[in-house]
């Protein structure tokens, strides 16, 4: 399937999350989701001859849309070793760091790699498809409480249970190996009106625990709340109610649980400074032109 940076993924919320970080000229700046380019490219537009921009991404093909520029450097890596990589670059601070959390369209559209119930594919799901377990393995390894917990808590089905007996049940007769062996396991369980709903979210759940996104999510928001300058901005666009509601924590309270730390004298310890209250989201124009931004929120934040 051929693919270019434009139609790799359309940036969401592009102006809004770049004006977040406050661009300085003469910066450093890191795009954790490096994707088709699209906020790099605006990061850059705004960043003089002396700034420098670290995009990172951990799938090959997001390195077919790698920039051309001086003042840009491509860190092959899932975000989660940011500090890691930081550290190998001699860069003991930045001035602001982007996140688009969500799922590029262009893994949704591509029939290869399992993310999407619309093709009949092997069940991968792998963000990096070069190392860690896949979809299927995960599948037909896991126990039934194990694929429950997935279910439930990455998916927020509330049969989650059921899910997983029929998939055990299933597994038994022969492995599941692509979408429409999961979808056959599952189809009675799910009503005719919600099936796409529901069935989004088990797939969702899968790619959740396949790549581990909850602890990279938490584990880069560590680093990133320990390299920003004073000053420098969190821009983060998320797309549900999980990665939502750890971002939003750290943001306020520094940590993923949201669990507010007093010092000697009662004070209130947080790293971080929520420039609104209110989550920004995209414009009815934007969701018209993109379906894919309609769930997205932009949370921004200042290091105090």
């Amino acid at each position: 399937m051929m693919n270019t940076a434009e139609t790799y993924h359309v940036p969401v919320l592009l102006q809004e999350s770049i004006d977040g970080l406050n661009i300085k000229p003469d910066g450093i700046y890191v795009d954790v989701t490096f994707g088709g380019g699209g906020h790099s490219k605006e990061i850059l537009n705004r960043l003089g001859k002396n700034g420098h921009l670290y995009s990172f991404d951990q799938d090959e093909d997001a390195e077919k849309n790698i920039l051309d520029d001086d003042r840009f450097t491509f860190v092959r890596s899932n975000f989660r070793y940011l500090r890691n990589w930081m550290r190998y670059y001699h860069v003991a601070h930045i001035d602001g760091l982007l996140a688009d959390l969500g799922v590029s369209s262009h893994h949704f559209d591509d029939e290869t790699r399992g993310f999407s119930f619309r093709f009949d594919a092997t069940l991968d799901m792998r963000m990096n498809n070069r190392s860690g377990m896949t979809a299927a393995e995960v599948l037909n390894t896991y126990s039934e409480e194990a694929l429950a917990d997935i279910f439930y808590i990455y998916g927020e089905l509330k049969n989650a249970r059921k899910i997983a007996a029929a998939i055990v049940k299933a597994r038994s007769n022969k492995n599941i190996e692509t979408t429409s062996d999961l979808m056959q396991a599952t189809e009675k369980l799910f009503q005719r009106e919600r099936e796409k709903k529901e069935t989004a979210k088990l797939f969702q759940a899968l790619r959740i625990e396949v790549n581990r996104e909850m602890d990279a999510l938490k584990e880069m928001l560590n680093g990133a709340k320990e390299i920003l300058n004073e000053g420098g901005r969190l821009s983060v666009i998320t797309y549900h109610s999980l990665e939502d509601r750890i971002v939003k924590n750290v943001m306020r309270a520094g940590n993923p649980e949201g669990r507010m730390v007093q010092d000697f004298f009662g004070r209130t310890e947080a790293p971080f400074r929520l420039l609104s209250n209110k989550v920004i989201t995209p414009s009815d124009e934007e969701q018209e032109r993109n379906p894919r931004s309609r769930s997205a929120k932009l949370r921004i934040a200042e290091k105090v």
